[in-house]
């Protein structure tokens, strides 16, 4: 890939090989586990993870965000930003199920430019950059070209799912298939390997950031609530969710969620 962002893209390659070899010190599903403020639960590989990608990714001049490390308000000056999530879907990764990733996302001026997402357990990346288009597992691909939500496979959050907050699409002509991970959930989309995924609750730029960066480098749609592009490196890194599907259900998707967007802002 010949690509503006040649130099981002080796490192994030570097990185999530480095992610890889921590990843198999450990054993998901037999991990001792940790649990922070608000009962999000963290373990030794996010904090082993953490370290080895700002290590392989982070140069001067640069800003960084990650869920693991302390934020440093220096970033908000930074042209150019690393926002990661080190393990998203640690859930996920506590129980030993394989919907679990690595999350880099790569931000000039406060678009999402870059992305790389590898899940260990099933052993697929997903690389990218809006020059190049999306590899994944070395290979070119795209997003879905679906033009209908009939036979649409929407990825929904598992957590979501538990809640009750899927039960108002239960019902529709596509299929819900719940998983862990927004950022895989993400990644799959930019691979064309499932047509839809959103989220109607709150999620942090460490969550998304790679995700959509993969998606619209792969010729995908992606948009805010609000209907707005997706601006990261924000003092306020916490966004009200993210719509993301193949170019052609843009329309559909806004239809189907629009109605529910207003339920979600009014119950907040």
């Amino acid at each position: 890939m010949t690509s503006a962002y040649a130099d981002i893209l080796q490192r994030i390659e570097a990185a999530l090989e480095a992610a890889r070899l921590v990843f198999a010190r450990f054993t998901p599903g037999a991990i001792e586990t940790e649990y922070k403020i608000g009962h999000d639960p963290v373990t030794e590989a996010d904090r082993a993870v953490d370290a080895v990608l700002r290590q392989n990714l982070l140069r001067d001049g640069e800003g960084w965000l990650s869920e693991e490390t302390a934020d440093n308000p220096s970033r908000l000056d930074k042209e150019r930003v690393w926002i990661v999530d080190p393990l998203d879907g640690t859930r996920e990764f506590v129980k030993g199920l394989p919907e679990f990733c690595v999350s880099i996302g790569f931000v000039e001026n406060g678009r999402p430019v870059a992305g790389g997402i590898y899940n260990p357990a099933t052993k697929e990346t997903f690389l990218g950059a809006i020059d190049t288009g999306v590899l994944y597992n070395g290979q070119p691909s795209r997003p879905s070209q679906r033009t209908t939500l009939d036979g649409a496979l929407i990825l929904a959050s598992r957590s979501e799912v538990k809640r009750g907050e899927w039960k108002q699409f239960e019902n529709g002509p596509f299929k819900v298939q719940a998983m862990g991970s927004v950022a895989y959930k993400l990644a799959l989309v930019s691979a064309g390997l499932a047509d839809i995924t959103f989220t109607l609750t709150p999620k942090n730029e460490w969550d998304v950031v790679a995700g959509a960066a993969l998606v619209q480098s792969a010729g995908g749609f992606v948009s805010t609530l609000e209907k707005t592009n997706l601006t990261a490196n924000r003092r306020d890194p916490l966004l009200s969710g993210l719509l993301a599907s193949g170019p052609m259900l843009m329309d559909e998707l806004l239809s189907l969620v629009e109605p529910h967007i207003r339920v979600a802002e009014q119950a907040r």
